[in-house]
C-alpha cells in the first residue's frame, strides 16, 4: 500500500549513534507555516526576474551612457544567462548536500554586491563582470523555490502549490520592466540597479530570520556524511567541495534532456519578442520613453500569471483523474498532457503573429495586436512550463533541486546563445523570418513532448538517474 511516509535518519548532536523513525514528512509544517514558506521563496524568486527585467528597457540609455551600441549591451543579458546557468547548478548541488536555507544565506549577498557593482560600472567589461556576479547570486532562487515546494507538499497537492509559487514570482516579468523603464526615464538606470542591491540585503535578513530548513530530515548529503564521520572518528566534517557541473550528467537521461530542450525552445520564444522590443515595437510605433517601453512588457507578465493560476490545479486534477482511470497506478507523464495544447498553439502562433503585425500593421491597431500577442505568448509559455517543472519534481523528488538546476543550466545556455543572435538575425533577415524560425523550433519540440508522454516509462527505465516511485511522493 502506498503511503506518504518516509524513513528519516536522525543524528543527535554529540551522539554518534543513529536513530531511525518513520514520520509523515509532509506534516512537519502546519498549513499556515507552509504558506509562509511559499511566500518567502516566492519573494526571493522575484529577484532574478527583476535582475533581468529592469535591465532590458534601459539598454538604449546604458548604451548611450557607456558610449557603445545596444547590440553590445545586449551581451550583458547573454552573460547573465550564462551566470544563471552556473548559479543554478551550484545552488542545486549544494542545496541537496547542505540544505535549502544555507544557499539563500550565501546567494542573496552576492546579488547585493553584483547589483552595486553594476550601478557603478563605467565601461562594458565592468558591466559584464558585475552582471555575471549579480545573476550568479540571483539564479538559485527559482531552483530552490521549486525544490522547497517538493519538500513540503504531497504529490497531489504539488501542482497547486507550484501554481501559487509561479503565479507570485511571475509578477516579476510584469512589474520589473515597468519599474526599470520608469526609474531609468525619470532618474537613472544606475539608481535601479542600486535599488536591487538594497532589496537583496533586505531579503537576506528576512530569510535568515524566518526561513526554516525544509529538506527531509536525514536526506541531505551532509546528514549522511556526518553519520559516517561520527561513526568513524567522532568528529564533524568541514566544507565539502562539490562539482556543480556533475549535475549536467543527469541530462544523460533522455527524459530530463527532452524536458530541458522543450522548455528551452518555449522560453526562447519570450525573449525573441522581449529582448529586441525597444528596437521593434519601440521604433515601429514611435515609443521612445523607457517608461512606456517598460509598460509594453506588462502583457507577457500578466499572461505568465494567468497561465500559472490556471494550469497548476488543472495538472493536479489530471494526475488524480488518470491515476483513477489506471486503477490507482501512477504514471507521472500524465501531468504533461496539460502542456500539449498551449505548446502547439499559443506559444508558436503568437510569435509568428507578433512578427507579422510589427512588419505589416501600423498605428494603434498594430500596437494593440502586438501587446495581445505578448499576453498569449506569456500564457502559453507558462502553461507549458508549469506542468513540466512539476513533473521534474514528481519524478526526482529526492533530487528535485538538482534536476531543476540541470534543466535550468542547459536552458540558460541555449537562451543565452539565442539572445546573442536575435538582434543580428532581425537586422539581417527581418522580424518575420526570425520569429518564424524560432516558432518552427518550438513546434519541433512538441514531438519530443508527445514522445515523453507516450513512452515515459521506457525512457525512465533506459537511463535511471534516481527516479522515484509513488511511495517517495
Amino acid at each position: 500500500m502506498s503511503t506518504e511516509e518516509t524513513p528519516l535518519l536522525s543524528v543527535l548532536a554529540g551522539n554518534p549513534s543513529c536513530q531511525t523513525s518513520t514520520i509523515d514528512v509532509y506534516s512537519r509544517f502546519s498549513t499556515r507555516r507552509k504558506k509562509v514558506v511559499i511566500g518567502l521563496v516566492s519573494w526571493c524568486g522575484l529577484i532574478p526576474f527583476f535582475v533581468n527585467g529592469t535591465f532590458t528597457p534601459s539598454v538604449p540609455q546604458i548604451a548611450s551612457d557607456l558610449n557603445t551600441t545596444g547590440s553590445v549591451v545586449n551581451y550583458a543579458i547573454s552573460v547573465s544567462w550564462i551566470a544563471a546557468s552556473l548559479g543554478g547548478l551550484i545552488g542545486g548541488a549544494y542545496s541537496t548536500f547542505y540544505g535549502r536555507r544555507i544557499i539563500y544565506n550565501y546567494s542573496l549577498p552576492l546579488v547585493a554586491l553584483g547589483s552595486m557593482g553594476v550601478a557603478i560600472s563605467q565601461n562594458i567589461p565592468m558591466l559584464l563582470c558585475w552582471r555575471f556576479l549579480q545573476a550568479l547570486g540571483a539564479s538559485p532562487s527559482q531552483v530552490l523555490g521549486a525544490g522547497v515546494i517538493g519538500d513540503i507538499y504531497k504529490l497531489e497537492e504539488r501542482g497547486g502549490a507550484m501554481a501559487i509559487f509561479f503565479a507570485t514570482i511571475l509578477v516579476g516579468p510584469s512589474l520589473a520592466p515597468v519599474a526599470g523603464g520608469w526609474v531609468a526615464f525619470y532618474y537613472s538606470w544606475r539608481i535601479m540597479q542600486a535599488s536591487l542591491g538594497v532589496l537583496a540585503i533586505l531579503s537576506y535578513f528576512v530569510m535568515f530570520v524566518f526561513f526554516p530548513e525544509t529538506s527531509h530530515p536525514g536526506s541531505r548529503g551532509i546528514d549522511k556524511a556526518r553519520s559516517q564521520c561520527f561513526n568513524q572518528s567522532g568528529r564533524d566534517i568541514g566544507f565539502v567541495f562539490l562539482n556543480p557541473l556533475r549535475l549536467m550528467l543527469l541530462l544523460r537521461s533522455p527524459i530530463l534532456l527532452s524536458i530541458s530542450v522543450i522548455l528551452s525552445a518555449s522560453v526562447m520564444t519570450v525573449f525573441v519578442m522581449l529582448v529586441p522590443l525597444v528596437y521593434t515595437v519601440g521604433e515601429r510605433y514611435n515609443i521612445s520613453s523607457e517608461a512606456l517601453v517598460g509598460l509594453c512588457f506588462l502583457p507577457t507578465g500578466l499572461g505568465n500569471m494567468a497561465g500559472a493560476i490556471v494550469v497548476g490545479r488543472i495538472s493536479d486534477y489530471t494526475v488524480v483523474q488518470w491515476r483513477r482511470k489506471r486503477a490507482g497506478v501512477w504514471y507521472p507523464e500524465d501531468r504533461l498532457r496539460v502542456a500539449i495544447v498551449p505548446a502547439a498553439t499559443l506559444v508558436p502562433i503568437s510569435l509568428i503573429a507578433f512578427g507579422l503585425t510589427v512588419r505589416f500593421i501600423d498605428g494603434t491597431l498594430g500596437l494593440t495586436i502586438c501587446l495581445f500577442c505578448l499576453f498569449l505568448n506569456g500564457l502559453g509559455v507558462q502553461m507549458t512550463f508549469g506542468p513540466c517543472a512539476a513533473y521534474l519534481v514528481d519524478i526526482m523528488q529526492s533530487r528535485s533541486a538538482e534536476a531543476l538546476a540541470a534543466n535550468s543550466g542547459l536552458r540558460s545556455f541555449i537562451v543565452a546563445g539565442g539572445i546573442a543572435i536575435v538582434l543580428p538575425m532581425i537586422n539581417c533577415f527581418g522580424i518575420v523570418v526570425t520569429n518564424s524560425v524560432f516558432a518552427l523550433v518550438a513546434w519541433l519540440t512538441l514531438i519530443l513532448l508527445c514522445v515523453v508522454i507516450n513512452y515515459g516509462d521506457r525512457l525512465r527505465a533506459w537511463v535511471d538517474v534516481g527516479f522515484v516511485s509513488v511511495d517517495d511522493n
